[in-house]
């Protein structure tokens, strides 16, 4: 039976195919991160509404982190597919609190710097504002350091698809592009 990733690609158009499977693992991190935005957004206004109403960056700081959790396990199993290393989890750790840090960011300067909150705007205003530079702006320029950082501190080996001898063999992931390259179609 075709795996999940083979029954959507042949539903893709046959033109498109060869740049997501080129492209596979940024399509698979999007894909991941995508799920992930949309819990945080949930989680974020979820405590906005009720227990943080006037402490958005905590809110955002607390949804942010468990988007986090739940995309390490995600992008572990799935989009990286890394074997196991003991340093995993704490580089893991180490990247996404600085990639929590650039999140909230925009979300404090767009408050705190530009005043883009009540009583100086009106509270459609300032939940706009709150939204693109905290959600928007934020989770935009945190994704682009995840994927790089990931890449280069986190998941570096990453597990060759099933039909190769073993199915498990290890092999150096960014560094590697050429093999990437030449890895089938059937990676899930």
């Amino acid at each position: 039976m075709p795996s999940l990733t083979q029954r959507v690609l042949a539903r893709v158009p046959q033109g498109v195919r060869p740049l997501l499977v080129r492209h596979r693992r940024l399509v698979k991190f999007l894909l991941v991160g995508s799920g992930c935005f949309a819990l945080t957004l949930l989680i974020n206004y979820a405590l906005r509404l009720t227990v943080l109403e006037r402490k958005p960056v905590v809110a955002l700081t607390a949804a942010t982190a468990v988007g986090t959790a739940v995309s390490y396990l995600l992008h572990r199993r799935w989009s990286f597919r890394s074997s196991w290393r003991r340093r995993e989890p704490l580089l893991f750790l180490l990247v996404s609190s600085a990639a929590i840090a650039v999140n909230v960011l925009p979300l404090i300067a767009s408050r705190y710097l530009l005043d883009l909150r009540e009583p100086w705007v009106s509270p459609v205003v300032q939940e706009l504002a709150d939204f693109l530079s905290g959600m928007v702006l934020g989770t935009f320029v945190a994704m682009l350091f995840r994927f790089w950082a990931m890449q280069r501190w986190v998941f570096t080996r990453v597990e060759q698809s099933a039909g190769t001898a073993g199915g498990a063999a290890p092999r150096p992931g960014p560094r590697m592009r050429s093999a990437e390259a030449g890895a089938g179609e059937g990676d899930a």
